[in-house]
């Protein structure tokens, strides 16, 4: 009889054990998910967002990022979602599912590679999380901000044959933001926010002509009017206000410095906008987030982005026509076409320029 016992125990005990480490390997419960990303938008008059083409496609991507194959400079939208990223953290391997829906946008681009149902979305099947895994990833031949993102503590992915330290997309739509930002007559910036939640994390920046200013406003629930001539000039102490808007919101201290590190180039660039931290709750609703097994904890971080065409951009614009200034013209990038409509300019000169960004935006960084 114990012979017979322990012959049995000799065959299920592999079979225990085999099923153990599965069940642990795909414990949802040990796994957490971040996510940042930007919202970008321009203000119209009225303070809401305005329709823009949304320049800067494929050129600051390396090539490897797929793409829809269409350019996103033509597509028309109020809001450029910019560099989502979703980190996985877990201290054990584990496979997921996920699906972002985005029901008022069209995904432009992603990696690893997943399939985008015509409805919106973007899914990844069998993602891998491999905690202990080599740190291999893919690396284009040119510079790319895409890569700062990988500056964190997050676990390496897997899908299919490819890896990266994250889950990337990239989209464009049309929906409402939570907050407007308007110039007052006396050249004030009146922010509000058009919904009941609070708004945090408000900053509002300016670069005019290299000199950098900002001030700290906080949460915004309701309206607040802000004198821009208070700005101040402390670029140290505006990274570490960005940082901790985004760590009081969830981020790890790694992740909220690679998001600042892959954005410095283009958020301190020249123009006025406002910054701020979009509520949960319009994040779910804009991009709904589906991940099976649903892990531990999720937590999404999306700054929005309001350009601000003051009185003095237009100026400059207008000045820099007239001089034809093809270098003043060029500082204001993707954001040029909506000043000169602003303020009603039409000629061959700001076509050419439309058509070189339109043309950098169809490629990719090497």
């Amino acid at each position: 009889m114990k012979t017979k016992f322990l012959s049995l125990c000799l065959i299920l005990f592999p079979v225990l054990a085999v099923s153990t480490i599965l069940s642990s390997t795909l414990n949802p419960r040990d796994v957490t998910v971040h996510e940042w990303g930007t919202f970008t938008s321009v203000a119209g008059e009225d303070g809401v967002a305005t329709p823009w083409r949304t320049y800067g496609g494929r050129e600051d991507l390396p090539c490897f990022v797929d793409s829809f194959g269409g350019f996103k400079s033509q597509i028309p939208g109020t809001v450029r979602m910019e560099t989502p990223v979703l980190y996985f953290y877990s201290s054990q391997e584990a496979t997921a599912d996920v699906k972002v829906a985005f029901p008022k946008g069209t995904m432009t681009d992603w990696y690893p590679q997943a399939s985008t149902p015509p409805n919106g979305s973007i899914e990844w099947r069998n993602v891998r999380i491999l905690p202990r895994a080599e740190q291999s990833f893919p690396q284009g031949s040119g510079p790319s901000h895409y890569y700062l993102a990988r500056e964190t503590d997050a676990a390496p992915l897997q899908v299919g044959t490819q890896t990266e330290k994250f889950l990337f997309y990239r989209g464009v739509g049309s929906f409402p933001l939570p907050i407007s930002a308007r110039l007052t007559p006396d050249g004030r910036v009146q922010v509000k926010s058009l919904d009941d939640n609070t708004v945090n994390g408000v900053i509002l920046f300016e670069n005019r002509g290299g000199k950098l200013g900002y001030t700290v406003v906080g949460q915004v629930h309701g309206e607040v009017t802000l004198d821009r001539s208070s700005l101040q000039n402390n670029r140290a102490g505006l990274f570490k206000a960005l940082e901790r808007a985004l760590t009081d919101q969830g981020l790890y201290a790694r992740e909220a410095h690679a998001m600042i590190q892959t954005w410095s180039d283009s958020w301190f660039e020249e123009g006025a906008r406002l910054f701020y931290i979009l509520p949960r709750p319009t994040v779910d609703s804009v991009l709904p987030l589906a991940i099976q097994p649903a892990p531990a904890k999720t937590n999404r971080v999306f700054v929005g982005r309001t350009e601000i065409i003051t009185p003095e951009i237009q100026s400059d614009v207008r000045q820099a026509l007239a001089r034809r200034d093809v270098a003043t013209l060029e500082k204001y990038g993707r954001f040029l076409e909506p000043i000169a409509q602003r303020i009603g300019a039409h000629n061959p000169l700001l076509d050419s320029i439309y058509e070189s960004h339109s043309n950098r935006a169809a490629t990719c960084s090497r």
